[in-house]
């Protein structure tokens, strides 16, 4: 099984052109298949005497793959979207055929300085210290996880140096629109309390909004809250919360300060927006998930810390067969996050950067941004379109004038159905809506015309969902 047979030739090279065919063309939307049609349609496919590698390509590529939605597609506009760069995706399958471990620097050195040379230009962009520094892990919420243990951690260690006893109950500051990895991870993972800050009218958290919260908090209660997250670009609406404002805040109340940019952070690469993150370079901790806006495959999360040591303390595992990897003074990513065995899951990242370099990202950024501007035009053109929240970054919300949950459940699924473009329900404010999610540079002003349009000539109340 482990051989390299003339079979094992023919197979592997059948997949580099799958992979090459992929890369090359525009694919379509594709649509999901209930169980019900898979196991029509594909069956039972791990069996004893194996399928062979001719049947089990042929599946994939006539039953399985199809079932699976083009996220890159430019009409793919829901959830955050992903549309990494051919030489991000390409490369990634160099990652998987070598085998390369990255999760210490004994294993893979090469891998990790080039991992930490695209995490640098991250932390030069939010404004961080030369020692800043930290990993690439699977996605925003285990890196908003591994700040916070983190941020406790640090906030343990800084009590016990000064004699004091850890608080009856930790607590950390969010707010409604906070994503909401942070608040299982705080609740349900870490077992620590969530104060919610009322955000302003587009839901951000502001230095008032937090100042006024901490000022009626019972002294109990006060002494156990050791973080605040701010959002730089919240999921549902794309607004940027006052950083600079909670900053202050944090640095007043000695509170850890994380900053969630797992999708709005990529802004950071745009001069037209670069204005909105002030007060980021106060972080202790910050996140930004490349495979959302910065053009990378699926997973990726930039993780940095302000201290990399602090984050070291809290993550470092110890064992008698570790010991030659725990060495003092070595790079390793598995110090800063809840993980040990790790992909190199950065280098696609980084030979993207290193094959068009920073000026190329800058230019993607600020056209997905034209195009959302553009998107916004149109929606106020329409008469049958209204938008709801003022953007920040590439996010539109939206309504269609006059239609109920029904009628956009129904809409959502007919465009898919005609593989016109995939955009799903949201909620804001109470009301059903929806929204575009702008992130591939290939998206056209055109495109979001064509789905706005859609909503204007068709009763979706009385549509067919196919």
């Amino acid at each position: 099984m482990h051989a390299y047979t003339p079979a094992d030739d023919r197979t592997t090279r059948e997949l580099a052109r799958l992979c090459i065919e992929r890369l090359a063309t525009r694919t379509p939307l594709d649509r999901p298949l209930t169980p019900e049609e898979l196991e029509q349609q594909a069956g039972r496919t791990v069996v004893p005497e194996g399928l062979g590698p001719d049947e089990a390509m042929r599946l994939w590529q006539e039953v399985l793959s199809l079932a699976c939605l083009s996220v890159d597609h430019p009409r793919y506009l829901s959830f955050i979207p992903s549309a990494p760069t051919k030489a991000a995706a390409g490369f990634d399958m160099v990652v998987g055929a070598t085998s390369v471990y990255g999760g210490s620097w004994l294993e893979g050195s090469g891998a990790v300085y080039a991992e930490n040379q695209a995490l640098r230009w991250i932390a030069e962009l939010a404004g961080l210290p030369p020692e800043s520094g930290g990993v690439f892990v699977q996605g925003g919420t285990i890196g908003n996880l591994s700040a916070l243990v983190a941020a406790r951690e640090s906030a343990r260690h800084r009590r016990a140096q000064r004699g004091r006893p850890a608080p009856h109950r930790w607590a950390a500051c969010v707010t409604a629109e906070t994503h909401s990895s942070v608040k299982h991870a705080l609740q349900v993972v870490m077992d620590v309390d969530v104060i919610e800050v009322p955000g302003d009218d587009r839901g951000r958290m502001t230095g008032p909004a937090l100042r006024a919260v901490v000022d009626d908090l019972p002294d109990a209660v006060r002494s156990g809250v050791f973080a605040v997250v701010a959002t730089a670009g919240t999921t549902n609406l794309g607004v940027v919360d006052d950083i600079a404002g909670v900053a202050e805040v944090a640095r007043a109340q000695q509170w850890w300060l994380h900053v969630d940019g797992a999708y709005g952070g990529a802004g950071l690469a745009a001069p037209s927006v670069r204005h909105l993150f002030a007060g980021v370079e106060h972080a202790d901790s910050f996140l930004v998930d490349p495979h959302k806006w910065l053009f990378a495959p699926f997973d990726s999360c930039a993780l940095l810390y302000r201290d990399p040591v602090q984050a070291r303390a809290a993550h470092t595992q110890t064992a008698g067969y570790l010991d030659p990897v725990t060495v003092e003074g070595e790079w390793n990513p598995s110090d800063f996050a809840i993980q040990l065995t790790r992909r190199a899951r950065g280098l696609p990242f980084w030979f993207s950067l290193a094959v068009h370099g920073t000026d190329a990202y800058r230019d993607a950024v600020e056209q997905t941004l034209a195009v959302a501007r553009a998107g916004r035009a149109i929606i106020d053109d329409r008469a049958h379109t209204r938008l709801l929240v003022e953007p920040d970054l590439s996010v539109l919300v939206f309504e269609r004038v006059g239609w109920d949950a029904d009628q956009y459940a129904r809409w959502s699924s007919r465009i898919l159905d005609e593989q016109l473009g995939f955009v799903t329900p949201t909620r804001h404010d109470g009301r059903v809506c929806t929204r575009f999610a702008v992130v591939n540079p290939t998206t056209t002003a055109d495109d979001l015309a064509q789905l706005i349009d859609s909503m204007h000539d068709v009763d979706a109340g009385a549509a067919e969902t196919g």
